[in-house]
């Protein structure tokens, strides 16, 4: 086994909290305790959900969430629809509005 594999599993296996040779030593009772009073502290549970921040991440929390919805299309047609009127005014219509061709 290379390197890069072994050092790939060594993040995926725990390392060992309690072997059988810690558990009976007077020296390791101590950081035995400490261990246990670590893992007693941390929080059981699954993770509070975060909230989202900033607008597109509010946006997405809003539409791509928990209830997706097709509302992002209507949007992005919208958008489509305001911008093509805007060039069509800018490039032609501004051209026409006080006389007629």
């Amino acid at each position: 086994m290379n390197f890069t594999s072994r050092r790939a599993l060594s993040t995926l296996i725990p390392p060992k909290v309690a072997s059988p040779t810690a558990i009976g030593a007077a020296q390791d009772a101590a950081r035995m305790s400490r261990i246990v009073d670590f893992y007693g502290k941390l929080p059981r549970g699954p993770a509070p959900e975060v909230k989202a921040k900033g607008l597109l991440g509010r946006y997405q929390a809003r539409y791509f969430g928990k209830k997706p919805s097709a509302m992002p299309i209507v949007h992005i047609i919208a958008g489509l629809v305001v911008i093509g009127y805007a060039q069509n005014y800018y490039f032609h219509l501004r051209h026409h509005k006080n006389n007629a061709h």
